[in-house]
Formats: C-alpha cells, sequence, structure tokens
C-alpha cells in the first residue's frame, strides 16, 4: 500500500514539474489580457453581423483562461452587452476548451501536435456551433441595443498606466484567477498520478486504443463531467502514457472542460433549449472529427503519442522546473486552504443554476468557479 502511495505521488511529481513553469506564464499572460482587454471594443464587436461575430468571439475566447462554470456569467454580460446568441454561445465553448494556461501545459505535458490541434479544434467546434445558432435564429430586425454593462474579463476602474495595469494584471492573477482554478488543477494532477499507477495499461489500450467507439466511449465520460481545461490535460497525459489513442484524449479535452450537468442546466436557461441542443452537438461531433483527424495524423507521420509526452516540459533546465514548482505552491496555500474549508468546513453551499443569475455579484458559484 505504501509503495502504490509512493507511486501516485512520484507520478503526481513528475506532472506538475514538467506543468509549472507554463502554468504560471500562461497566468500571467492571462492577467495582462484582463487588464488590457477593452469592454467597449468586446461589445461591440460581439453584437453585430451574423458571422464576423461569431468568428470574433470564437477567437477572442481561445486564450482566456476559464472554465465552464467561470465563463458563464462573463457570457451573460456579453449577452446584456449587445453580442448576439451564435456569438455568445462560440464563447461559451471556444472559452473553457482553450486558454493560455491550458495551452501551455499541453506543450508541457504532451507534443505540438495536441498544443496545435486543441486551441483549433476549439475554434472550430465554436464556430460552427455559433453559426448554425445564429443561421436558425439570427433576427432580421436589429434588435434595441442594450446598455452597455461592466464586462468581467476587463477592468471597471479608471484607465491605468502601463505599469499600473501590468500591476493589476499580477493582483488578478494571484488573487482571483489562480485561487479560482487551483484547486482543480492539482486534483487534475493527482488523478493522472493515480491513472498512471493504478489503471493497468491494458485496460486503455483494448477499450480507448483508438477509433469511433473509443470517442463515443470517451464523450460519454467527458460531456457530464466537470473538470477545467488545465485540470485536464495532465489527466489526458496519463491517458496517453496509458495507450489511449491521441485522437480519443482530444476528444476528452474538449467535451470535458466544455461541458458539465450544472453549466447544461443554466445555458437552457440563458440561451434556450434548441441553442444547448445546438451547442453539445457541435461539441460531440466537431470534437470526434477533430480527434479522428489527429489520429490520422499522427499515424501518417509515423509518430508515438506516448513516446511524446512530457518531452517538452523537460526539455527547461532543472532548477527553472524546480523554482517554477515551488512559486506555484507557494501561490497555491491560501486558495487551496479556502478550498479545502468550503468542502469539509461546514460551508453550505446552493446548488443548481446561480452562476448565471449572480453574473452581476461578487461571489463565487456553487461549482467551485468564481466569478470573473
Amino acid at each position: 500500500m505504501l509503495s502504490f502511495f509512493s507511486e501516485v505521488l512520484h507520478a503526481s511529481w513528475q506532472l506538475l514539474n514538467q506543468a509549472a513553469f507554463y502554468i504560471l506564464f500562461g497566468l500571467l499572460v492571462g492577467g495582462m489580457l484582463k487588464t488590457f482587454l477593452s469592454p467597449a471594443y468586446v461589445a461591440a464587436h460581439l453584437g453585430k453581423g451574423r458571422f464576423s461575430s461569431v468568428f470574433k468571439a470564437a477567437l477572442l475566447g481561445i486564450p482566456i483562461p476559464l472554465c465552464s462554470c467561470g465563463v458563464l456569467p462573463a457570457a451573460a454580460t456579453l449577452k446584456k452587452q449587445g453580442a448576439n446568441n451564435g456569438a455568445v454561445t462560440a464563447f461559451l465553448i471556444s472559452t473553457p476548451e482553450s486558454g493560455v494556461d491550458s495551452i501551455l501545459t499541453t506543450w508541457a505535458l504532451l507534443d505540438p501536435i495536441m498544443t496545435v490541434a486543441r486551441p483549433i479544434s476549439a475554434f472550430i467546434s465554436a464556430t460552427v456551433a455559433g453559426l448554425l445558432e445564429n443561421f436558425i435564429s439570427f433576427p432580421a430586425v436589429p434588435e434595441e441595443k442594450p446598455k452597455i454593462m461592466p464586462f468581467p474579463l476587463a477592468s471597471a476602474v479608471a484607465p491605468l498606466s502601463i505599469p499600473g495595469k501590468l500591476k493589476a494584471g499580477v493582483q488578478y492573477m494571484v488573487n482571483d484567477l489562480w485561487p479560482d482554478i487551483a484547486g482543480w488543477f492539482f486534483i487534475g494532477i493527482f488523478a493522472g498520478g493515480l491513472i498512471t499507477a493504478l489503471v493497468p495499461d491494458e485496460v486503455f489500450s483494448t477499450w480507448l486504443g483508438g477509433g469511433f467507439s473509443s470517442m463515443l466511449l470517451m464523450l460519454a465520460v467527458g460531456i457530464p463531467l466537470y473538470i477545467c481545461a488545465s485540470a485536464s490535460t495532465p489527466i489526458a497525459a496519463a491517458f496517453i502514457m496509458k495507450g489511449v489513442s491521441p485522437g480519443t484524449a482530444l476528444v476528452f479535452l474538449l467535451a470535458g472542460p466544455a461541458t458539465n450537468a450544472t453549466s447544461i442546466t443554466v445555458l437552457i436557461g440563458l440561451l434556450g433549449k434548441r441553442a444547448v441542443a445546438l451547442y453539445l452537438f457541435s461539441i460531440a461531433v466537431i470534437s470526434v472529427l477533430c480527434g479522428l483527424a489527429v489520429d490520422a495524423v499522427y499515424l501518417s507521420l509515423g509518430i508515438k503519442a506516448a513516446a511524446m509526452v512530457g518531452k517538452h516540459g523537460a526539455m527547461l533546465p532543472h532548477g527553472v522546473m524546480l523554482t517554477a514548482v515551488f512559486v506555484l505552491l507557494a501561490l497555491s496555500v491560501r486558495p487551496l486552504l479556502k478550498m479545502v474549508n468550503r468542502w469539509f468546513g461546514g460551508e453550505k453551499q446552493r446548488d443548481g443554476a446561480c452562476c448565471v443569475g449572480k453574473a452581476e455579484k461578487k461571489e463565487k458559484t456553487p461549482c467551485g468557479c468564481g466569478k470573473r
């Protein structure tokens, strides 16, 4: 038993060691996005045009590090600012499926092919869903432009100098962005280590070794599951090391972060049942098609994905990697203590669909994501 626990910790430590530097850099970029992104610019570009607004919303969501629950208040506010349903749908899909933190973690834990395939697949699935929604429901007569509301991804304070914005971005990263995903990230790291130590290779290679049926099975696992993009990456790395095809792992990386049971119920109230059906249909179909395409790429190049896992994270000097781990752990002490207290300290959480209902209130959502 002790040896098994040591093996889990060792595997988890290896994943953390490879990912820490890249997650820190991604968080820093996320903080800068928050302070340098103009809410007026965002609102102006997502409310006009049946098609152009969808492309812009899908692109906007790619670098922003928000999970499937954390993105809901932002999307609700976008809708209040005048963004059409297709743009909101595209933003809701591309944002949790990707992010600068998860892209860099994918580079560290997986390989360049998956690093490129992940944001491209997120953009395609978001665009398809948004275009379908606007094609069906785009109003013939433009609606009256709603009053501009403060956008939660950008600062609503007086204009700051460049040094002031940099400082505000770092503060946002430390006090808001990382605390909202830290717990889930470490759960993902531990889950990856557990899978590496516990599950025999034959189980994954037999059931999830590749092909259409493997991807359908991964969809069934990923769609109801709550997991953020950064936390899903070490789990996907463990899957691939156990023999899961890279395309099947990509399905998990897309479907897991973009959906969960709570967010689906909230989206029905925000966009309606038909839009949510298109949302889930697009994620399912595009993620499987992209997964099949990725498997074909690896096959044509003769690359074994398991042999590539973690190689690029290990290219950094050992001292840099170790320093990044300790910095990340230091930043994680307070949010992890708060999470443990919230889970086990008797703090009651209300269930369900309050993520959007409280979009304009500064409080934690029940799924563990903070309003950004």
